[in-house]
């Protein structure tokens, strides 16, 4: 019985192993034949392989991102966009007069400017003159950044692969400051500013950057009457309830970029004088206080470094999450003396770092700390730590509309005098012709900042500012904005300082024009450059 079952146990087992032999061979010899086939389709069919023609997708605010298929921006997260190649007309000529026209104002609808990259060859994106890894609308004073969406009020010049911008500002105006420490006058706060880029590879650049101001001849050396302004000094005397000229060189400077890979990049940035990384964009060149003549009350608190005679900064930047940067300088502490034309020694004994962030197109925060060595001439011996931090948000409201808005936070801890606090909020409404604008600040200043009576130097005084402005332009959009403004700000103080400034409310008042280039149009421009790329070809 057992023999019997063994031998039917063996021929089931050897029928099953020659079985499983000839399914695997039949297997082997099916997927040999379809192989076989395929490749003989291969040949007769073969498949088409990506070409340069294939469909590409770019974003709006960032054109140099490429991507080959849709999805969002990894800079800022808008929406890509296609981007359609077109076959430039072989012997096409240079229409002057169209050039003009493509560069028009046009507003900043985002909706319009992205139609207009579509049915376009290439991009070529408009960089900062101080990292090629960033957009021209970044760029702002020295390296700090402004919103991606900021408008360019400016004047731009292609010289072959070179860019040339221009910028700058004249306010003639009359001024009226009451209180015993007020004083009334005619004058024109004024500066002008160049920045240029040269591309030494694809992924490399060179850029120059240079900053003029009249001030030593339209504001003398004493500066402009502005109620609890302090800072510097003339004819070896502190001044007080003014805002001190600024020099004939604001900013000399050069700088070398470099783009490793898609979203990571380095700076360095050298200036004399020049801009240290400390604290947010100088107010001047904030779109919420462009319209505003005057200086902040804390200057000395935020943005008083952006004329250093020597200025060294290293940054490192990444690209993701819209922007990160973090930067270092080592700088002058020494603010520019009583000789406005000449060029002061540079000593590099302060240092300073910071961090800023564009999450969005509409958004620049920065926070920062420096240490700066004996800043005021009268002063020697004087030690301050500058601690930093602002938010800087912009709105395109549509064509030819936007609302900016910077709130700035500024604190000074010097030797002998403790912390004392700086607060601003600014705000910029424009419209067409139209624009209104607000800035409320409270800064804390010591009876020797004030230059106070002996009895009160120690003293730390809260003074506060609050200011309304409308400008209407005259000429507007032509190249050349002409504006005709007028200005009224109240300030608060103590009663303890009524025995220096008297019983009588402080307050300021004036009128001016406000004369700038007319706004620059980032995708006129481009579409401008495309056209020209495309007949040069």
């Amino acid at each position: 019985m057992s023999v019997a079952l063994l031998w039917a146990a063996r021929s089931r087992i050897s029928f099953i192993f020659n079985f499983n032999i000839n399914m695997h061979k039949q297997i082997l010899i099916l997927i040999a034949a379809a192989m076989t086939s395929a490749a003989i389709n291969g040949m007769a069919n073969p498949s088409p392989t990506p070409s340069a023609s294939a469909q590409k997708y770019t974003c709006v605010m960032h054109p140099e991102v490429l991507m080959d298929h849709p999805g969002n921006c990894p800079k800022c997260g808008m929406k890509l966009v296609p981007l359609k190649e077109e076959k430039p007309k072989p012997h096409a000529k240079i229409d002057n007069h169209s050039m003009h026209a493509a560069m028009k104002h046009d507003g900043h609808d985002h909706e319009h400017d992205q139609g207009m990259h579509d049915g376009h060859e290439t991009h070529m994106s408009m960089q900062s003159s101080v990292n090629i890894a960033d957009p021209m609308s970044r760029e702002s004073s020295g390296t700090a950044w402004v919103p991606d969406s900021t408008p360019m009020y400016g004047k731009m010049f292609m010289l072959g692969e070179d860019m040339l911008m221009l910028h700058g500002a004249i306010f003639p105006r009359y001024t009226n400051v009451s209180t015993r420490r007020g004083d009334d006058r005619i004058d024109a706060p004024n500066w002008i500013m160049g920045m240029y880029s040269h591309p030494l590879a694809d992924s490399a650049q060179l850029g120059g950057r240079l900053m003029m101001s009249l001030d030593p001849l339209t504001e003398g050396g004493r500066g402009y009457p502005l109620l609890f302004q302090s800072g510097e000094s003339w004819h070896d005397q502190p001044l007080h309830d003014r805002q001190h000229p600024h020099d004939l060189f604001d900013e000399l400077s050069v700088s070398l970029s470099q783009k490793f890979d898609h979203d990571f990049s380095a700076y360095l940035y050298f200036g004399y004088p020049g801009e240290p990384a400390l604290g947010p964009p100088t107010f001047m060149h904030r779109l919420s206080a462009m319209d505003d003549p005057d200086a902040p009350l804390g200057h000395h608190w935020q943005d008083s470094t952006h004329v250093t005679f020597g200025v060294a900064t290293a940054a490192l930047q990444w690209s993701r999450y819209g922007g990160i940067k973090i930067e270092g300088s080592i700088f002058t502490g020494r603010e520019p003396d009583e000789d406005r034309y000449n060029f002061d020694q540079p000593d590099f004994d302060s240092y300073s770092g910071r961090i800023s962030w564009n999450p969005t197109q509409n958004l620049a925060l920065q926070v920062s700390y420096g240490y700066i060595k004996s800043p005021e001439a009268l002063e020697p011996d004087l030690k301050r730590h500058r601690t930093t931090a602002s938010v800087i948000y912009n709105l395109p409201l549509g064509h030819d509309s936007n609302w900016s808005n910077t709130f700035v936070w500024g604190q000074n801890h010097d030797t002998g005098e403790g912390k004392t606090q700086s607060f601003l909020i600014e705000s910029n409404y424009q419209r067409g012709r139209d624009t209104v604008y607000l800035r409320w600040e409270r800064v804390e200043k010591s009876g020797h900042e004030l230059v106070l009576n002996p009895p009160d130097e120690s003293r730390i005084f809260p003074v506060s500012g609050y200011t309304i402005g409308y400008v209407r332009d005259l000429s507007h959009g032509n190249s050349l904005d002409i504006g005709l403004g007028t200005q009224f700000t109240i300030n608060d103080r103590p009663a303890r300082l009524d025995r220096y400034y008297g019983d009588d409310l402080g307050y300021a008042f004036q009128f001016f024009l406000r004369i700038r280039p007319s706004l620059h149009n980032h995708a006129a421009q481009e579409h401008s450059m495309h056209a020209v790329a495309g007949m040069e070809k």
